[in-house]
């Protein structure tokens, strides 16, 4: 008996036990303007509030300087609504900088904390792409996740970053190598903070939904077209259409493209950004992520008609938009090299690889609005095409 059973627990010892834990999650976005306004009740209806539950508020510290009633607005509007009680507003610096302090994670963990937020309570974070980042890391670490409803206030986080599923910080040189995964409760548009930016970067922005017009819709990418006149212009109804239509396509590819939490190695939403990254590393994120994108997407469409892959027309095409919505398609960090000449920028290769692991995987264009993904980059043809952006890009700066 002692035999069989000393066979029996080495037989267990040896077995395999694997379990699939299926999670879903609902990502709800909605698009409004004024969303603190009596009577507008896309926030209260969002929220789920059967008993009584705590609301925290983030607003970044331009915003509230933009909107100086915006406090009073938020407090009104939930005094109205049943069984939400706001506990603290807490104003903080936001942009590029604050993903580079490290501290800057604790400023949004220790309110939460000290107001006794839970993991049914509910966090607003009212700012851009940067600051919803780093309280969006922060309220993924507290509790293990709380709550997150983001109101992303620029065009270049209302129209892709605010509606996707990362949070994170850059470090050690490298883009968000600090981060998680972690779905908002919910993402609420509010067009009103579109118009507090400046023009430059009202219309940058847009070199995200042009990004995705190429790898996903190239109906969109047409429209854009039509309207780049009323785009360059922000006339708002235009504007509103373009951020609604980029934020749409990308929270699609983002539930629905098989892959949210970037397991793989290919990135579809990630085209031209490469380069954008290492663009934004070697100038030390004074070259907005927003501008990098653009000279990262007209590089690679370049790059792509130049394969073979991508009609020549269509490359001059998009080059042709970015441009006409005064969005650069060059900049002065791809001249960079390092002792043996090779450019600075072809790093962000390797980088790219190793962030997703296994083989290099970037995606080039085979038409508007599909993408391919390639595994190597020529390097000799992508500099050529370096060298052809330069020189249509100081052909048209003002002299």
């Amino acid at each position: 008996m002692a035999n069989f059973r000393s066979l029996r627990y080495q037989e267990q010892l040896m077995a395999d036990y694997d379990f699939d834990i299926p999670v879903t999650f609902r990502h709800r976005i909605r698009f409004t303007k004024d969303a603190f306004a009596q009577g507008n009740q896309v926030v209260g209806d969002l929220l789920e509030a059967e008993r009584e539950r705590k609301v925290l508020v983030f607003i970044e510290t331009e915003i509230d300087r933009l909107f100086p009633d915006l406090q009073e607005q938020i407090r009104s509007y939930l005094e109205e609504q049943a069984n939400l009680v706001l506990t603290e507003i807490v104003i903080m610096a936001g942009g590029e900088d604050c993903k580079i302090s490290k501290t800057q994670i604790m400023d949004g963990i220790v309110p939460i904390e000290r107001n006794g937020i839970d993991r049914h309570s509910y966090v607003f974070c009212i700012g851009g792409g940067a600051f919803l980042d780093v309280i969006g890391l922060s309220a993924a670490t507290a509790h293990r996740g709380v709550r997150l409803v983001r109101f992303p206030t620029t065009t270049l986080a209302q129209d892709d970053s605010g509606v996707g599923v990362k949070n994170g910080i850059n470090a050690f040189g490298k883009k968000n190598f600090i981060g998680a995964f972690a779905v908002p409760y919910a993402v609420v548009n509010d067009f009103q903070f579109l118009y507090t930016q400046d023009e430059h970067n009202n219309r940058s922005g847009l070199s995200e939904a042009v990004k995705v017009a190429l790898v996903k819709d190239g109906t969109f990418f047409d429209w854009l077209e039509a309207n780049v006149g009323a785009l360059n212009a922000l006339d708002p109804p235009v504007l509103e259409e373009a951020v609604e239509r980029s934020a749409i396509l990308h929270a699609r590819h983002i539930a629905l493209g098989g892959d949210p939490f970037e397991t793989g190695s290919s990135r579809p939403l990630d085209f031209g950004h490469w380069t954008a990254h290492k663009m934004e590393q070697l100038t030390d994120f004074e070259l907005s992520h927003a501008d990098a994108v653009s000279v990262g997407v007209a590089l690679d469409t370049l790059y792509s008609a130049r394969c073979g892959w991508l009609p020549e027309e269509d490359a001059w095409r998009v080059v042709r938009v970015l441009q006409r919505m005064q969005l650069p398609v060059w900049h002065q960090s791809l001249e960079m090299r390092d002792e043996q000449g090779r450019r600075l920028v072809y790093r962000g290769l390797e980088e790219f690889r190793e962030h997703l692991g296994g083989e290099l995987t970037v995606l080039m264009l085979d038409a508007v609005g599909q993408g391919v993904d390639r595994h190597s980059i020529d390097e000799e043809k992508h500099e050529a095409c370096m060298e052809e952006l330069k020189e249509v890009s100081l052909a048209a700066a003002p002299v």
